[in-house]
């Protein structure tokens, strides 16, 4: 039976040696190319998901962090609680943005090339590497910027992490040289632009419009360059009209990717139980932000804020509450407190807005009160800025987001600009209703926040936080860059600090 065995096994391995030498030598070219693959980098395919995947991490958990919302739940404790044991949940957007977004971009730029037709592609595509680099160093200081994504390109494996000075040096520049570039004569991506459809005028404002808020992030570290680049900024034209808003669609169903990100995040981590009560991770919206909302009478609070009454959604401002930070277990009145609206924050097909109107009149507020520009007053900016930040909620959730104007007017009329007060006094008015402005983009409002001090929000010492009870300044570092790119990581500590949620970077001073 063994020598059997033996004489079929050795008959066996024989023929299939040589099916094995026939398949690799007949018609090898034809059977081992991929025909649903495409043999060269389409630029405009790789830009649509650039854009998707440039706005697909809106960091909810900042959203906690300038509480807007919290949980009694340690689990989804870490943006309101910082709690030391969650302390990984800061991992994320290093180690998502460089294999997606920043690959993307530098696949894009070189697929386009120096042809002179494909000029638009090349700015749109590093206008938009701009915003995805500016939000990632604005969350850890150093990180890997003139070598990143160079693996596939240039054997570069263990990028060098550029300091945080240099990036803004070369990320200004990159927005300058971009948008005098575009060519409104020249081929664009048209549809395959999320953001624009491929309007150059659009770009143009909207690299204008990141120019500045780069420029006003270096007030506290390099005042002259802040001028001068704001200046420069004011004068290129940066968003003010909704209709310039930068801005990604939605279709709100299908695949994950066709869905508003951040909506999609809180409604299955949390909120899709609709009922108030068996919230998943135990979010609410937190007392802070609802008792502003309430004690200021804001009509942006029955927009964004529900209470389940009875098992019905309410949008009665009489009824919102916002729950404590410091909660370690779950309220017997759980059911009462606010949660986000699933008519515009939690909308699935709603537009996730990437820089507003409403966002560039509180910068230029800001300016004006500085003495960088004269063209309106800061009252006035101040004023456009409040409402511009009202009416864009009727772009997020239609009807069920619009303010009227009289309401508008209201609010204005009982929140006016103090134009006799200091530097100071009027940064407080600016980034307070900045603060409520720009919500949901805590990520934004977190940056502001560590320059300006503004709006002045009171630490959670939460037992068992990883930061003494302060707020933190910066993310933690991936510890596979530990592992993975030691030496890089080494050098990036020595120049910035210790790899600490309290080390301040660069601008932040």
């Amino acid at each position: 039976m063994k020598r059997h065995i033996s004489k079929y096994t050795s008959c066996l391995l024989l023929m299939l040696g040589i099916i094995a030498t026939q398949s690799c030598t007949k018609n090898f070219d034809t059977l081992n190319v991929n025909p649903n693959a495409s043999s060269k980098a389409v630029p405009q395919y790789i830009f649509t998901k650039a854009e998707y995947d440039g706005t697909a991490r809106m960091l909810d958990l900042l959203l906690g962090t300038m509480q807007y919302t919290t949980s009694f739940n340690d689990v989804a404790g870490f943006g309101s609680k910082y709690v030391l044991a969650q302390s990984q949940q800061s991992f994320a957007a290093f180690a998502n943005a460089y294999p997606n977004e920043i690959n993307e971009l530098v696949e894009v730029i070189k697929a386009a090339g120096t042809d002179a037709s494909q000029v638009n592609l090349v700015a749109e595509a590093r206008i938009w590497r701009v915003y995805c680099f500016s939000r990632l160093t604005d969350l850890y200081g150093d990180i890997p910027y003139s070598q990143a994504a160079q693996g596939y390109n240039g054997s570069i494996y263990k990028p060098a992490y550029d300091a945080q000075k240099d990036i803004y040096a070369d990320m200004l520049k990159e927005l300058d040289q971009a948008a005098t570039s575009l060519d409104a004569s020249k081929a664009t991506f048209g549809a395959a632009d999320l953001i624009y459809g491929g309007s150059t005028d659009k770009w143009k404002k909207f690299a204008y419009s990141l120019m500045l808020r780069c420029a006003m992030r270096m007030t506290k570290v390099d005042i002259t360059s802040a001028q001068s680049w704001a200046t420069k900024a004011i004068a290129g034209g940066v968003i003010l009209n909704d209709a310039d808003i930068a801005k990604v669609s939605y279709v709100g169903s299908g695949q994950d990717i066709n869905k508003n990100p951040l909506a999609n995040d809180l409604w299955n981590s949390d909120y899709i139980a609709q009922n108030g009560s068996t919230n998943t991770e135990g979010g609410k919206y937190q007392d802070a932000f609802i008792s502003y909302l309430k004690a200021n009478k804001d009509p942006r609070l029955g927009v964004v804020s529900i209470v389940y009454n009875s098992g019905v959604a309410d949008t009665t401002s009489s009824i919102q509450k916002g729950m404590s930070a410091s909660l370690n277990a779950k309220p017997a009145d759980f059911v009462t407190y606010s949660e986000p609206n699933p008519k515009t924050i939690l909308l699935l097909n709603s537009p996730r807005l990437v820089f507003t109107a409403a966002e560039s009149y509180f910068l230029l507020a800001e300016a004006a009160s500085r003495g960088w520009y004269s063209a309106a007053t800061a009252s006035s900016l101040y004023e456009s800025g409040i409402a511009a930040s009202m009416r864009q909620w009727a772009i997020i959730g239609g009807s069920a987001g619009a303010i009227s104007d009289a309401q508008i007017n209201t609010y204005i009329n009982y929140h006016k600009f103090n134009s006799a007060g200091t530097l100071d006094q009027k940064m407080a008015q600016i980034y307070t209703q900045f603060w409520i402005g720009i919500f949901p983009d805590a990520q934004e409002v977190f940056a502001t926040y560590r320059r300006t001090g503004y709006p002045a929000l009171v630490p959670n010492n939460y037992v068992g936080n990883a930061t003494g009870g302060k707020i933190f300044r910066r993310m933690l570092y991936p510890i596979s860059e530990q592992n993975l790119n030691a030496a890089s990581y080494a050098a990036a500590i020595a120049r910035q600090g210790a790899d600490d949620f309290l080390t301040r970077m660069w601008w932040d001073k």
